[in-house]
C-alpha cells in the first residue's frame, strides 16, 4: 500500500469522549513507595492528556495524547521527549491515542483510537498518517503486534479486531474475532483492556479491567480461559515476555510482575513495582531492565504528563 497524507490544513482539535468518566468508576489512588532516581521522569511537554506508550528502535519510545491524538517521541537515555505527530495537520476527523505499538521492521506505529472506534497507523520515519480503519463502536483500547499483524481490544465489546500486516508493511482488511468464554463477558462499564501475544504468537493474553483478571485467547477460535491465581484490580495495559507478564494497575499506582506456568493456565505475582512518581500509570514499554510507564492522571486537574522509568524488577 502506498503511504499517503491527507492534508486539509489546521483544524479544530476534537477530544475522545467517555474514557475519563469511565475511569472515575475505578478505585481511588493508593500511596506508593520506593524512590526512583531523580532522572526517572520524562515530561511530555504540551500534552493535555496521556495514556499509551510503545517501544521503538533502540531506546526510542512513542507516547500519545489521549484526547487529541498527538504522538510524542522520546529517548530514555536523554530523558527528553518532543511532539512528533501533530494530528491537526492532517484532517478534520476526530483522532485519539490510547494503547499503541511500534512495528520497527516496517516503521509503522499502530494506535488504538478510543471512542473514535478506529485504529490509526502512522509512519515512524516521516510522522505521516498511513491509514485509518473503522473497527467498531465502543472504546478501542489497546493493541498487540504479532508477526502477521495487529490485534485491538474494545472495552465495550467481547471481541477482538485483527489488522493483517504483510512482510513489507502492506495493510490488509480488518477481521473481527468474536470471543467465547469468560473474556467475552461485559460485566461492567470497562471490560477488555490490555492485550499481548504469547507462546510464539499462538496465544493472546488479554486484561479485563472489571473482572480484575487475565485471560488467554485462542486467536483462531476466540476461545478464552482464565489465568488462575492472578487477581489484578484496576488492571490496564500489559506486557508479556516469555512466561513473564507485567500488568499495570492504574489507580493502584503500581505494576505487578507475574510468573506464568508453562501452559499459561495459572500465574503467581512475583514482584510489585511502585514509584512516588506514578500518577495513575496506564501502559508500559520495556527497554532491557527498564520499564517506561506513562502517567495518565485520570480525574485530576491538568498538569504535566510524564513517562516514568522504573526497574523491570524490584526483587
Amino acid at each position: 500500500m502506498a503511504r499517503t497524507t491527507q492534508n486539509s490544513g489546521k483544524v479544530q482539535r476534537r477530544t475522545a469522549i467517555g474514557f475519563i468518566a469511565l475511569m472515575g468508576l475505578l478505585a481511588p489512588v493508593l500511596p506508593a513507595s520506593a524512590s526512583p532516581p531523580e532522572d526517572s521522569v520524562i515530561v511530555l511537554k504540551g500534552a493535555t492528556s496521556a495514556e499509551g506508550i510503545a517501544a521503538g528502535s533502540g531506546t526510542t519510545f512513542y507516547a500519545g495524547d489521549l484526547a487529541l491524538g498527538d504522538i510524542y517521541r522520546g529517548d530514555i537515555r536523554t530523558d527528553k521527549a518532543r511532539l512528533f505527530i501533530d494530528v491537526s495537520d492532517f484532517d478534520s476527523q476526530p483522532r485519539a491515542a490510547v494503547g499503541m505499538k511500534a512495528d520497527t521492521r516496517n516503521d509503522l506505529l499502530f494506535v488504538a483510537g478510543g471512542a473514535t472506534g478506529k485504529a490509526f497507523v502512522y509512519d515512524t520515519e516521516s510522522g505521516e498518517p498511513v491509514d485509518d480503519f473503522t473497527l467498531a463502536p465502543g472504546f478501542i483500547n489497546d493493541v498487540a503486534l504479532t508477526r502477521d499483524g495487529a490485534w485491538f481490544t474494545n472495552s465495550a465489546a467481547g471481541e477482538l479486531y485483527f489488522l493483517p500486516v504483510g512482510r513489507h508493511g502492506e495493510l490488509g482488511d480488518v477481521e473481527t474475532l468474536p470471543l467465547c468464554g469468560p473474556a467475552a463477558g461485559l460485566t461492567g462499564p470497562f471490560n477488555l483492556n490490555g492485550i499481548a501475544a504469547a507462546n510464539g504468537d499462538r496465544v493472546l493474553i488479554v486484561a479485563h479491567s472489571n473482572n480484575r483478571a487475565l485471560y488467554t485467547v485462542d486467536p483462531e477460535t476466540g476461545d478464552s480461559a482464565l489465568i488462575e491465581d492472578v487477581d489484578v484490580p484496576n488492571v490496564d495495559g500489559i506486557l508479556v515476555r516469555g512466561h513473564t507478564v507485567w500488568a499495570v494497575q492504574n489507580f493502584l499506582n503500581q505494576i505487578v510482575r507475574i510468573d506464568l506456568s508453562d501452559d499459561l493456565s495459572s500465574g503467581e505475582i512475583e514482584d510489585t513495582i511502585t514509584s512516588p512518581a506514578f500518577d495513575v500509570p496506564t501502559t508500559v514499554a520495556r527497554f532491557g531492565n527498564t520499564l517506561a510507564a506513562v502517567n495518565a492522571q485520570f480525574m485530576r486537574p491538568t498538569s504535566p504528563h510524564e513517562v516514568v522509568l522504573v526497574p523491570a524488577a524490584r526483587n
